[in-house]
């Protein structure tokens, strides 16, 4: 019967392709998924797609009262999950933001710990936004509320919002708007400057200054009407410093050479595209303007650069740390970085833009308010000039006209930033995030040889029950408390889904090596499936097997009665959590953003991720299986993990067979079949690997010459030969209080 529930499984997931899994999304892949009125109040129907620019046109009847599109087909909306954020965003005739609708992510944030609700919330501060006119009066996009703990998520969104409705409103000449910078009349001028020293260059305006005090962010925070932030207030006195932003355009020849010296500024030219620009922004004091969210993602969530409608972020692969500043008399500063500006971006170097400085504060365990600060930059006129009137006319903008002159002079320069990242491997983003990790690997490191050592030296270790008992809890505590909710190295099913989606799609290493915890758990469970099994990971390396195991051992403790499930029905049960996971699996093969959903199965985010902060729901359910588990030990591992038969399935083919029985297992004795903790023992007395966590419990019982009848005879016969040779008198000893045979024997 399960053969043919599983096949049909099968068949069904991979006859099921999801819309748009075979190729690019575009409006059409989800226009049934809203209504027009959703898009364009008061609309009731859509018009047919225009194939370039891609648009639907939307109307009330017979007339036309906006525009309808998707955002991924104009501007990159990857986040953190690296797949795009599809939006369908509604235009009315002027170019004013009228209706969003969130139609399809893999946010992971947003999968597994942040209400949905709220990240559609954040985009209604959109509505009614018109980025020509907001561009054309200087006040910018809308101030909004970002989502704690989705920050980035957020501003992706935000930002593909802003920039796709300025290029739609602008290929549709919306509200009059023609080309971009029309007013522009002049370009960067590549030969203009010379170079000199720091103070000169703040002095005429090349590099500018921001500088924040303790009490400057405090205020702020107050007048943003956020009590909770309010009250939580920056250390230090009001005038201590905050931070000292320096930010400067460095792909201006004269103003790069300064700021960079020779050398780097070479450097930067092999990252830089024609027509690409790129900035400097530097900082000092207690607050970081990288922050680490760029370490975990890949952007930069604290700094976005501003410029008419225009709005920019930086991701790590278009940054370059740099150690100090080469023009005379700069100060010593604590972070200097290169931020190149996004290919396809809309970037004036000649016209006024300015940097965004977004501070956050913590006003709960998952909760931040935010504020942001304006750095404005407008490049000297003596470094740019005027643009002849026939260029501008011909079509070209003043970004064109101004392309960098000496870029062809570089031997050698790498024809794009991809190339340059690819030559510059000394510093990827995963050996950055290893050598930020160096003390937790360190840890997790010591815990795999320890284990290895435990399961090398187990004979020893098991003779000695009680050492062993507290080597046991006290490794299971640290798996709990550090790896668990520290660290909060959980593996999941969905890693298992995430690689096998990989093989098929396009295996990147560096995908894996982002987290280096759990990329070396993956590692040492491979290698232990060939040992021992799934047993190292399920028993010892897995924080919510750890916190069943240590909630059961308080609950027998506190007299909680244990239930002993019958054999019978328990040989039933085990296989249920073989079907979770293949059909996780299958669905996985038609969509792994579902199947992604579907693992919710696991309470690993729920209790170790997230610590059980998070909606009731999902808290109920995990406290459930916790529950469940104070009267069955390891429910859930035994009957319901999907991870677990994972692991199960390749741990057949371990090479080696470590765990010791005797030929009177199950025939007379079955105390090891009473006694296993996950019912791993079969009644006959042999181990059912794919059960069995390696808790060593049938070990200690195999040695122990109190609780084995094997031993204890033996024990008996020893004893007994030892007072003949003393010549001492044998009766008949009894063993009564050590558990003889026939307290074992099957009935």
């Amino acid at each position: 019967m399960w053969r043919a529930v599983l096949a049909a499984i099968l068949i069904a997931t991979l006859a099921w392709q999801p819309v748009g899994a075979q190729q690019a999304a575009t409006f059409d892949t989800f226009v049934n998924k809203v209504a027009p009125g959703d898009l364009v109040p008061g609309a009731d129907r859509f018009g047919p797609t225009r194939p370039s620019p891609p648009v639907a046109q939307v109307f009330r009847g017979d007339q036309l009262v906006g525009y309808a599109y998707l955002n991924s087909q104009y501007v990159d909306t990857a986040g953190y999950s690296s797949k795009p954020i599809h939006i369908l965003v509604g235009l009315d005739t002027a170019g004013t933001i009228v209706g969003l609708k969130l139609v399809e992510h893999s946010e992971p944030i947003v999968l597994i710990g942040i209400p949905e609700q709220r990240v559609v919330d954040f985009m209604a501060a959109y509505i009614g936004y018109n980025p020509l006119r907001a561009a054309a009066d200087g006040s910018g996009p809308p101030r909004v509320d970002l989502v704690s703990g989705a920050t980035v998520t957020a501003l992706v969104m935000g930002e593909s919002i802003t920039r796709s409705a300025v290029r739609v409103s602008r290929l549709l000449g919306l509200g009059g708007t023609g080309t971009t910078h029309e007013a522009a009349a002049r370009t960067l001028d590549p030969e203009a400057g010379a170079v000199v020293g720091w103070q000169q260059l703040v002095d005429e305006g090349a590099v500018r200054h921001l500088h924040l005090t303790v009490d400057d962010v405090n205020r702020r925070f107050v007048e943003a009407g956020d009590p909770v932030a309010a009250r939580r207030r920056e250390r230090g006195a009001p005038d201590d410093p905050f931070i000292d932003l320096y930010v400067a355009l460095v792909s201006q020849p004269a103003i790069g050479r300064s700021l960079l010296g020779e050398n780097e500024y070479a450097t930067m030219l092999g990252m830089l595209a024609p027509d690409q620009h790129a900035i400097l922004v530097a900082g000092d004091g207690t607050y970081s303007f990288k922050g680490s969210g760029y370490v975990r993602g890949g952007i930069f969530d604290r700094i976005e650069l501003l410029q008419g409608a225009e709005t920019i972020r930086f991701r790590d692969q278009l940054h370059r740390r740099v150690g100090t500043i080469a023009a005379d008399g700069a100060p010593s500063l604590k972070e200097i970085g290169i931020f190149v500006i996004p290919e396809g971006s809309e970037f004036d170097p000649a016209q006024p833009w300015r940097l965004q400085l977004l501070v956050q504060r913590a006003t709960g365990a998952l909760s931040k308010a935010f504020v942001s600060f304006d750095l404005p930059y407008s490049i000297p006129a003596s470094y740019t000039r005027g643009v002849p009137a026939q260029s501008t006319a011909a079509g070209m903008g003043p970004a064109q006209a101004g392309a960098r002159a000496d870029m062809p002079a570089r031997a050698g320069a790498p024809a794009d930033a991809h190339a340059f990242l690819e030559e510059d491997a000394a510093d990827p983003l995963w050996k950055r995030i290893w050598q930020s990790k160096v003390v937790a690997i360190a840890m997790l490191g010591a815990m795999l040889v320890a284990l290895t050592g435990i399961f090398f030296f187990q004979d020893a270790l098991v003779k000695r029950e009680k050492l062993f008992d507290r080597i046991r809890l006290g490794y299971l505590a640290i798996t709990l408390f550090w790896l668990g909710w520290v660290a909060q190295a959980q593996l999941s099913v969905v890693n298992v889904l995430t690689f096998a989606s990989a093989l098929r799609t396009g295996f990147n290493w560096s995908s894996f090596l982002i987290d280096p915890l759990i990329f070396i758990l993956w590692c040492s469970v491979a290698v232990a499936l060939i040992f021992w099994g799934r047993g190292a990971f399920c028993g010892w390396l897995c924080p919510f097997g750890a916190l069943q195991e240590l909630s059961n051992r308080i609950a027998r403790a506190l007299k909680v009665p244990q239930l002993k499930i019958p054999w019978a029905v328990h040989q039933r049960l085990w296989p249920v959590k073989y079907i979770i996971f293949l059909a996780l699996f299958a669905v996985s093969l038609g969509s792994l953003a579902y199947a992604e959903t579907l693992a919710e199965v696991e309470p690993f985010k729920t209790a170790i991720v997230l610590r059980f902060m998070r909606e009731w729901w999902f808290v109920l359910f995990a406290l459930a299986l916790v529950v469940a588990g104070l009267f069955v030990e390891r429910f859930f591992c035994r009957y319901l993990c999907p991870l677990g038969a994972a692991l199960a399935i390749p741990g057949r083919m371990r090479m080696f067979d470590w765990l010791k029985r005797y030929r009177e297992c199950g025939n007379p004795c079955m105390r090891c079949f009473k006694e296993c903790p996950v019912e791993a023992i079969h009644p006959e007395g042999h181990i059912n690997p794919n059960e069995c966590i390696s808790c060593l419990h049938c070990q200690v019982l195999y040695h122990s010459d109190r609780k084995c009848p094997v031993k204890i005879q033996r024990r008996l016969k020893r004893e007994k030969r030892e007072a003949i040779a003393k010549g001492i008198p044998v009766a008949v000893i009894s063993d009564a209080g050590d558990a003889p045979a026939a307290a074992d024997a099957r009935p």
